[in-house]
């Protein structure tokens, strides 16, 4: 899940505490780690255990923020060229780059440990798989070199709900899976959208995002038919059972909202209505996931 960042002040700096918890982009991290115990709640008929709630949480919380703080490191430069993140304590120079190297290092220690101890080997080794295609993969390698980037990349991106459900399970089944490219295909969307009313931000950094490599024009049909591709994705959890007909419904009502966005997108294009789409495309995910996790329980009440 790349930066999710509405509108930020880049005004005088704050306390030292706000400026390291910045580097770890604290709205994408919560979006990430709310898919994650949304996977740790699907994966049990009833409830998870604390010991692998918390454990998960935090540690999925604390390695996620690590490798926000890599990616604020490596892109010092290109977020100070942009208005979007120019207010990072990174692009700013508040924070050195030896300091957020440590607290990487630090939070990202922690949150190992914290899943080995709470939960089990697997989920540590899984989100440190995904802390390297984050950090390592998607923004040194794949962001600098080709438009595709936020969708090769958005695997990593995809993966909290496969963590969270290994966490309580031990393992990864198909339905897990499911949510995850869900998630996976709902990325495009999502960013092209803000890349779209932020154009101008890339072109300045020197980034390859798709308006710029290949137009707006074809980055707006991109988006509807990645939107169309999500509409027919998230009716799989019903298809496969691991759903009712609650999360259908609203499945397929929100659904057809973001198609309504896509499709005005596409048809007469303005930065208001981009900008407009991105920030539904959060409360989209968020209601649909929360609708998965209502459905589970109604059912599971409903079978007692």
């Amino acid at each position: 899940m790349e930066s999710t960042t509405l509108s930020q002040n880049p005004g005088r700096p704050g306390s030292r505490i706000s400026q390291y918890l910045a580097l770890t982009k604290p709205r994408v991290t919560q979006l990430a780690v709310f898919c994650a115990v949304i996977g740790m709640f699907l994966a049990v008929p009833g409830m998870v255990p604390w010991k692998q709630l918390v454990g998960g949480t935090v540690g999925i919380w604390l390695t996620s923020g690590a490798a926000f703080a890599i990616n604020c490191l490596v892109e010092q430069k290109v977020d100070a060229r942009m208005r979007r993140t120019a207010w990072r304590p990174s692009a700013r120079g508040e924070i050195t780059s030896v300091q957020i190297l440590l607290f990487s290092a630090l939070i990202g220690g922690i949150g190992m440990w914290t899943l080995y101890t709470f939960t089990n080997p697997l989920t540590m080794w899984l989100t440190f798989a995904t802390f390297i295609g984050y950090a390592i993969i998607y923004t040194l390698l794949l962001k600098p070199a080709t438009p595709q980037n936020i969708v090769i990349g958005g695997a990593s991106g995809a993966m909290p709900p496969a963590l969270g459900w290994a966490a309580v399970t031990g393992h990864v089944p198909g339905d897990a899976w499911i949510l995850v490219l869900i998630i996976f295909v709902w990325t495009p969307p999502h960013f092209w959208s803000l890349a779209l009313y932020r154009r101008k931000d890339y072109e300045n950094a020197g980034l390859p995002m798709l308006p710029n490599t290949h137009g707006e024009k074809y980055t707006r049909l991109h988006i509807l038919l990645y939107t169309v591709i999500l509409f027919a994705v998230t009716l799989m959890p019903y298809i496969s059972g691991m759903s009712g007909m609650l999360y259908l419904v609203a499945a397929v009502l929100l659904g057809a909202v973001f198609l309504a966005y896509a499709w005005k997108i596409y048809l007469e294009y303005s930065d208001a209505l981009a900008r407009k789409t991105f920030r539904y495309s959060i409360v989209y995910l968020s209601v649909l996931f929360a609708a998965l996790l209502v459905d589970h329980y109604v059912h599971a009440l409903i079978g007692m």
